[in-house]
């Protein structure tokens, strides 16, 4: 005799792993095109930080204490003026989004490509908010003006002697997220003419939002 009770709910039960497995694929669609969208968007908000063009225009910084430059594109500004250490590079903005200066160290050295940047923990916050807008231009700058600063008396050496050394600039876009690190080279121009005048160059770039894409293996 069939037994309709037993085979109704054998179809029912049925029905129900069909309709949880058809539920469960929407959902890791919905979650994956929701995943695509807010990393557009994010895409669409993310500056990106490069040494400007020599053919871009100056720059005119002025710092706290009355101190200024013309900083010219593809150049960085390295001066001892009255005992204060004044730095600064011009910067393009590759990104589609408005890149917000959060903070800066420095190394009297040319870091290379095996050396890790500085932890974001280690950076000295900006005196004032710089901003540089998506495809255009603009500055970096910061000074050392205490001489018990551990950063003082190496800083000074390498600008005195003409050295190369290393800037490493930490910024994000214009919320506050998407932090991302640049690291500038600073070499001089000549050993003549304009001593604060230096050819800026950026060596590596890192994403603190994301996985470092170095750490990929190809095949």
């Amino acid at each position: 005799m069939t037994d309709w009770v037993t085979i109704s709910s054998l179809a029912t039960a049925g029905t129900t792993v069909i309709l949880a497995a058809a539920t469960l694929k929407s959902v890791r669609s919905a979650s994956r095109a929701a995943a695509a969208a807010e990393r557009a968007v994010l895409v669409g908000l993310r500056p990106v930080l490069l040494n400007s063009r020599l053919t871009d225009r100056d720059e005119k910084i002025f710092w706290a204490d009355d101190h200024w430059a013309v900083v010219s594109g593809g150049r960085g500004y390295a001066e001892i003026v009255d005992g204060n250490i004044y730095f600064a590079i011009s910067i393009r903005n590759a990104g589609a989004g408005l890149a917000v200066l959060q903070g800066w160290t420095v190394s009297a050295e040319r870091r290379g490509p095996e050396d890790q940047h500085t932890a974001p923990q280690d950076y000295r916050r900006m005196v004032r908010d710089l901003y540089i807008p998506a495809h255009d231009i603009g500055y970096w700058h910061a000074a050392i003006r205490d001489p018990a600063d551990p950063m003082y008396e190496p800083i000074a050496a390498a600008v005195k002697e003409r050295q190369v050394f290393t800037v490493e600039v930490l910024y994000s876009d214009h919320e506050g997220g998407q932090s991302s690190i640049c690291r500038f080279v600073l070499r001089p121009r000549d050993k003549e003419g304009n001593l604060a005048d230096w050819i800026a160059g950026v060596g590596r770039h890192w994403n603190l939002d994301r996985p470092d894409p170095r750490t990929t293996e190809y095949a």
